[in-house]
């Protein structure tokens, strides 16, 4: 991890080579890139996030500015660095002139000021990894994201005493840029007609290398276009789900996320996952799966009642697995899969 400290502080500095943290297919980037993320996004298509030094710096500070972190205050690294957010904790040890406390492959959770993680590591802490729940309830801020945190889960992290930030962003704005909902520091929040979160601030990338013409579908120069549904009430921005996880099915559009959060709402503590698969009758048939036996009439009554008969789902899954990437997202791709090989 020193070398990769060194490396980073030397890529910020503008006196080394920028950094991919995982595959790239570039061997030159622009002289004031820092840092490459590969990603896949949602959507599946690669795409390789090329961010200024000058951004990630700005999120750093933000974040501190947020947080009241000051210097020599440490941060513990408990992600993979081949993600945005386990970089940024590299970034904020760097600002804040302290020791990296890295904690991949270890657990000698020795005191840290700050950690950031998903909702699946927080889960497990509350669940039966005592040496990790006690890490977290000394921290004074546990940062959660990757993924939407449910509030449940939330509520027993409150009830452990951990002091929960819930983060919101993506690469391209170097990671989480809204912090309980709340914008960070520089940062600006609006949604368009159709309700698309837009943002924008000193922390958005540069560019996707050697996709430029994909960067500006995204961006207007200033604010960058996500995919996520929500809107702004008091100075809070509430996700309600994403462009792209809508589904056509008999004609009918279907939110999955929406699916998801009624039936964990209902069925609680019951988690469900949601996929779609291609189908001659349906055009887009919807998949339900969870890790324990489904009440099948109970769910399609409640389904009903709340969406119409169209979102019922088609196919079902109990007793299963429900796949996540390695930052906590639902990994509908791989379900899909599933539901593929068993019909």
């Amino acid at each position: 991890m020193t070398q990769v400290a060194l490396a980073l502080e030397s890529a910020l500095a503008g006196n080394g080579p920028a950094l991919a943290f995982a595959a790239t297919r570039f061997s030159t980037v622009p002289a004031d890139i820092a840092v490459v993320i590969p990603t896949s996004g949602s959507t599946g298509s690669p795409k390789e996030v090329a961010l200024s030094a000058d951004a990630l710096l700005a999120s750093a500070h933000a974040a501190h500015q947020y947080l009241g972190a000051t210097t020599g205050e440490r941060w513990s690294l408990l992600l993979p660095i081949n993600h945005i957010a386990g970089v940024n904790v590299l970034v904020r040890a760097l600002v804040l002139n302290s020791e990296i406390i890295d904690l991949r492959r270890s657990i000698d959770y020795r005191d840290s000021d700050y950690t950031s993680i998903v909702p699946t590591q927080l889960y497990r802490a509350i669940n039966g990894d005592s040496e990790l729940l006690k890490h977290l309830q000394q921290m004074r801020a546990v940062l959660v994201g990757g993924a939407a945190t449910p509030n449940d889960l939330r509520m027993e992290a409150d009830a452990t005493g951990i002091n929960l930030v819930t983060t919101y962003g993506m690469s391209e704005m170097s990671g989480g840029c809204v912090y309980d909902q709340t914008p960070l520091p520089g940062v600006s929040v609006k949604t368009d007609s159709i309700g698309r979160v837009l943002l924008k601030g000193p922390m958005r990338a540069s560019t996707y290398l050697g996709d430029s013409k994909l960067w500006d579908e995204t961006t207007d120069g200033e604010w960058f276009r996500t995919s996520d549904l929500g809107y702004l009430a008091d100075g809070k921005l509430t996700i309600e789900g994403r462009i792209d996880d809508q589904i056509i099915s008999g004609g009918e559009k279907i939110s999955l996320t929406a699916i998801e959060a009624f039936l964990e709402s209902t069925f609680a503590p019951q988690k469900f996952l949601t996929c779609a698969v291609v189908d001659q009758e349906w055009g887009q048939a919807l998949c339900l799966a969870s890790r324990s036996d489904i009440d099948q009439a109970s769910v399609k009554s409640a389904i009903r009642l709340e969406f119409g008969a169209h979102a019922i789902p088609k196919f079902f899954m109990e007793n299963t697995d429900l796949p996540m990437t390695s930052i906590g997202k639902p990994d509908r791709q791989t379900l899909a899969e599933k539901f593929e090989r068993i019909r």
